[in-house]
C-alpha cells in the first residue's frame, strides 16, 4: 500500500514538523515547540522564512536582535522548562550562523537542548561563491556551519529535500536524550529550503516522544552501596542532572535517612531548599566555607547528576583523598574521577541506592551543622558591610588604588556583597535569578539562598559573558508568572544586551540588575592575584603616554542607555537607593534596569577553593614565586585523574 504524501517545500515541511512534536514525561504530555526565534537574512528569509510567514501553522515567531542572544534566550527557556520545551533558533548563512557558535557551546557544555536551524550555501553550487560564503581551497563541501561540529551533540546538512526527515528525527532524538542533550545544528542550504517534495503524511503529523527515566542496574547499585557502607563521613554533591530529574525530594529523604550532608554545584543549586538542615550550599572554587570545610573532611563523595568541572572539584584538590560514587544518566560523566558509577536517572538512582543502604548512617555528628552556622554568620557580615571613609576592601592587595578612584568617579558607597543582601530581602522569595560570568557567580553560589525549586539559573558550565540578559528573557518566557532578574556585571552588559529590545517589543517584564564595578573585576582579581600588573581589565581612560591602568575610571550612565531602549532606568549608589529602586522596578509595568555602582574588590573571595590556571614558570616577582610554589604543592597532593 502506497504511503499518503503531501507536496510542500522543505521550509514548510520543517515548520509543519516542528509544530507537531510533543513530549511525554512521567505521564504528562507537553508541546515541544511553541515558538521560533530568528534574525532573518538572505539565507533563510525566502525559504523557511517564507513558510513561517505564509504557511498554515501555530508557531509564534520572535524577532531576535543578535543571533547569539536569541540562542542564549532559547537555552535558558529550555532550562526552565525542564529540558522538555525548546525554541528553535534560525539564522542566515555566514555571520548569522557563526554568531551562534558560542551559544551552541554554552548549551552543549550545560547539557541543555538547543535546536539551531542554519542557512547554508547553495547545494547546487551554481551561484558559488554566494554572498557570505567562505571558500576553502581544500574542499568545496566546507562552509561556515562546519564550525558547529565541535560544539554540538548532533550536526547534519540537508542537501536534498528527502534528507530533512532523518535529520529532524535524529535532531529530536538527541535533544530529548538526558545523557546526550545539548546543541543540535541542522544546516539548510538556501536553495533546498524552497525545493518541493512529496513528504509522507506520517512525518508531518503529531508525534509524541517519550522521555524515559533510565533505571540503574542491580549490579551497579550493589557496588555503590558497598562503597558507601565502608565510608564514615560521606558527602553528597547535587548537580544539574539532579535538578532536571526532579530528584530533590529523593535526595532529601536519602540525606536524612543516612545522615549525609549535601553540597551544590552551580547547576544543581535550588534543586533542594537552602533551608534544608543538611544543605551546606555551594561547593568548590566558588563555594562557601561550610561545603568546602566538610568536603575536605569527607572520605567518600556521592556525585548525583554532576560532571565534576574544575570549579566543583577545586581542580581535583578539594576532596583529593576521598573515594567517589556517581549517579549520572551519562556514562561519560559517571565514569569520572575513577568512580564507582551508577548509570541512571538521578532520581531513580538515588532511590535505589537509598533502599540498598538499608539502615546505614554516617559517623557525622555536629560538624555539618556547625559549619552551616558559621557560614550563616559570615553571610550576615558580608551583607552588613558599610564602606565609609577609609574603607579598605578585603581584596585590597589586588589593586589598592582602584577603590578610591572608582568612588571618586561614581560616588559609590556600596559593596557587592551588601548589594546582594539588599536584593535578596527586596525581591520575591521565589524570584528567578539569571547570571553567568565575572565575580557574581562566585558571590551567588556562596551567598544566594532560596527554597524555590529551579529559581537559580547561573550558567557556569561555559561561563559565557552575554548569557545573562538574554537568559533572563528566555527564563521569563518559560516562567511568565515569576519575577525574573538578570544579575550582570558591567562587562557582561557591554558584551551583549540586545535582547532587551526584544523584551520591550514583546511586552515581557524583567529586571536587569547591573553591577558596575568599573571593568572585568573577576579577571582583574585573577590577574593581580597571580602577581601580574593590572592591564586591560578595568574600564579606564587612556591619558597621554601613561599605561591605561593609571587613568581615571569611565563614567557610564547605564540607566540612561536602558531608558533609551524603553526600559525604566534607575541608579543606585547606596543601600537605601537600591531598596527604593527595587521597589519601583517591581511596582512598574515595564522592564527595568538598575545601575548599581559597587566598589571594586568588594566581592567574596576564597573560602577554601583553589583553581589551577596556567602561570609562568619563570617568576618575575615574589608574588609570582609564591603562587608557583602553591601550585606545585597542590598538584602534588591532588588527584591525578
Amino acid at each position: 500500500m502506497r504511503a499518503r504524501t503531501k507536496r510542500m517545500t522543505v521550509g514548510e515541511a520543517l515548520v509543519t514538523f516542528l509544530d507537531n512534536q510533543y513530549v511525554s514525561f512521567d505521564g504528562r504530555e507537553t508541546k515541544l515547540v511553541e515558538a521560533v526565534y530568528t534574525v532573518f537574512g538572505h539565507g533563510c528569509v525566502v525559504g523557511t522564512g517564507e513558510a513561517l510567514a505564509m504557511a498554515k501553522h501555530g508557531l509564534k515567531v520572535y524577532q531576535g536582535k543578535n543571533e547569539q542572544g536569541m540562542a542564549h534566550a532559547a537555552t535558558s527557556y529550555a532550562k526552565h522548562s525542564g529540558r522538555l520545551r525548546i525554541i528553535p533558533c534560525m539564522s542566515s548563512i555566514g555571520p548569522g550562523s557563526a554568531n551562534m557558535v558560542t551559544a551552541a557551546a554554552t548549551a552543549t557544555a550545560n547539557n541543555l537542548p538547543l535546536l539551531l536551524l542554519l542557512g547554508d550555501t547553495f547545494a547546487t553550487r551554481q551561484p558559488d561563491p554566494v554572498l557570505q560564503q567562505i571558500e576553502q581551497p581544500y574542499s568545496a563541501t566546507v562552509t561556515t556551519n562546519d564550525a558547529f561540529r565541535a560544539v554540538t551533540r548532533y550536526f547534519d546538512r540537508v542537501s536534498r529535500p528527502e534528507m530533512l526527515m532523518t535529520a529532524m528525527l535524529n535532531a529530536v532524538r538527541v535533544l530529548l536524550d538526558p545523557a546526550l542533550t545539548g546543541a543540535v545544528a541542522i544546516a539548510l542550504p538556501q536553495d533546498v529550503q524552497g525545493e518541493a517534495y512529496d513528504f509522507p503524511v506520517e512525518f508531518l503529523g503529531k508525534r509524541v516522544h517519550r522521555v524515559v527515566r533510565a533505571v540503574p542496574s542491580p549490579e551497579e547499585i550493589k557496588a555503590a552501596a558497598k562503597a558507601v557502607k565502608k565510608a564514615k563521613k560521606p558527602l553528597l554533591v547535587v548537580g544539574g542532572g539532579a535538578r532536571y530529574s526532579g530528584a530533590g525530594e529523593a535526595i532529601m529523604r536519602f540525606a536524612e535517612r543516612h545522615n549525609i550532608p549535601v553540597a551544590e554545584t552551580q547547576a544543581g543549586k535550588s534543586a533542594i531548599p537552602a533551608s534544608f538542615p543538611l544543605d551546606l550550599g555551594g561547593i568548590g572554587v566558588t563555594g562557601n566555607s561550610a561545603a568546602n570545610d566538610i568536603a575536605a573532611q569527607c572520605d567518600l563523595l556521592i556525585g548525583v547528576g554532576t560532571r565534576f568541572t574544575d570549579f566543583t572539584t577545586a581542580s581535583k584538590t578539594l576532596f583529593a583523598g576521598a573515594k567517589v560514587v556517581t549517579v549520572n544518566a551519562s556514562p561519560m560523566h559517571a565514569a569520572k574521577l575513577d568512580a564507582v558509577s551508577v548509570v541512571a536517572d538521578a532520581r531513580e538512582g538515588v532511590k535505589a541506592l537509598d533502599k540498598a543502604l538499608g539502615g546505614y548512617a554516617s559517623a557525622w555528628t555536629g560538624e555539618p551543622a556547625a559549619a552551616k552556622a558559621d557560614w550563616a554568620r559570615e553571610i550576615e557580615r558580608l551583607t552588613s558591610v558599610v564602606p565609609g571613609e577609609g574603607y579598605v576592601p578585603e581584596n585590597t592587595d589586588m589593586n589598592p588604588g582602584a577603590v578610591d578612584k572608582f568612588r571618586e568617579a561614581t560616588g559609590s558607597a556600596l559593596t557587592q556583597t551588601a548589594a546582594l543582601g539588599v536584593i535578596r530581602r527586596g525581591i520575591a522569595k521565589d524570584a528567578v535569578i539569571v547570571g553567568a560570568s565575572g565575580s557574581l557567580p562566585g558571590c551567588l553560589q556562596r551567598m544566594w539562598e532560596t527554597d524555590a525549586e529551579g529559581s537559580y539559573n547561573v550558567e557556569y558550565g561555559y561561563s559565557c559573558m552575554g548569557y545573562e540578559i538574554a537568559g533572563a528573557f528566555g527564563a521569563k518566557l518559560a516562567c511568565p508568572d515569576k519575577e525574573v532578574y538578570a544579575m550582570v556585571g558591567d562587562g557582561g552588559y557591554l558584551m551583549l544586551h540586545s535582547e532587551m529590545v526584544t523584551a520591550v517589543q514583546e511586552g515581557v517584564k524583567m529586571v536587569v540588575l547591573l553591577f558596575d564595578n568599573g571593568g572585568f573585576g573577576c579577571i582583574n582579581n585573577l590577574q593581580m592575584g597571580q602577581g601580574i600588573d593590572s592591564l586591560c581589565t578595568e574600564f579606564r581612560k587612556r591619558e597621554g603616554d601613561l599605561p591605561i591602568r593609571d587613568g581615571d575610571f569611565l563614567k557610564i550612565d547605564y540607566a540612561m542607555s536602558a531608558r533609551a531602549y524603553g526600559f525604566d532606568g534607575y541608579t543606585a549608589r547606596t543601600a537605601e537607593e537600591l531598596e527604593k529602586a527595587l521597589a519601583a522596578a517591581r511596582a512598574g509595568d515595564k522592564p527595568a534596569l538598575i545601575d548599581i555602582k559597587v566598589l571594586p574588590k568588594s566581592m567574596t573571595h576564597g573560602y577554601g577553593g583553589w583553581w589551577n590556571v596556567g602561570i609562568t614558570e619563570l617568576p618575575r616577582t615574589d608574588k609570582q614565586r609564591s603562587v608557583l610554589e602553591e601550585k606545585r604543592a597542590k598538584l602534588r597532593d591532588g588527584r591525578k585523574y
